[in-house]
């Protein structure tokens, strides 16, 4: 089993925003995401759209430096999440003097992909209940 992850930290989406893209590709096949992150209207789709090319190119050295065989058709989703950044704060002039304090957002976006385990053959061990 093959999994990669990918990682883009600091990046100028709000959470909440990045959070409404990367529910759309959770559990798809990886070729299914970009294509899914292409034709997404949202500003949040290109970032994720790199990260995950970006994890498919880890997935495919991690492979080639295991000796591993990887078909790229089988990588899919396993997990994805976006984590809070820091907030960068500016100040906007308003009337009389005051000063409105506005939060620039950041994200980080964590992109797992994996291959699908492969079923072992091996029944599973059962459990003896205790007789009373």
């Amino acid at each position: 089993m093959v999994e990669s992850i990918a990682r883009v930290r600091h990046i100028r989406v709000t959470p909440q925003k990045a959070r409404r893209v990367v529910a759309l590709i959770k559990g798809k096949q990886a070729q299914e995401a970009l294509a899914i992150l292409k034709f997404a209207p949202q500003s949040a789709s290109e970032p994720i759209y790199k990260l995950v090319a970006s994890a498919i190119a880890n997935a495919r050295v991690k492979a080639d430096k295991d000796g591993e065989y990887l078909d790229e058709q089988d990588l899919y989703v396993a997990n994805a999440y976006v984590d809070e950044g820091t907030t960068l704060k500016r100040f906007q002039p308003r009337a009389q003097g005051r000063a409105f304090q506005i939060k620039k957002r950041t994200s980080h976006i964590t992109v797992v992909l994996a291959t699908p385990e492969v079923a072992e053959s091996a029944p599973a061990a059962k459990t003896k209940k205790a007789s009373k």
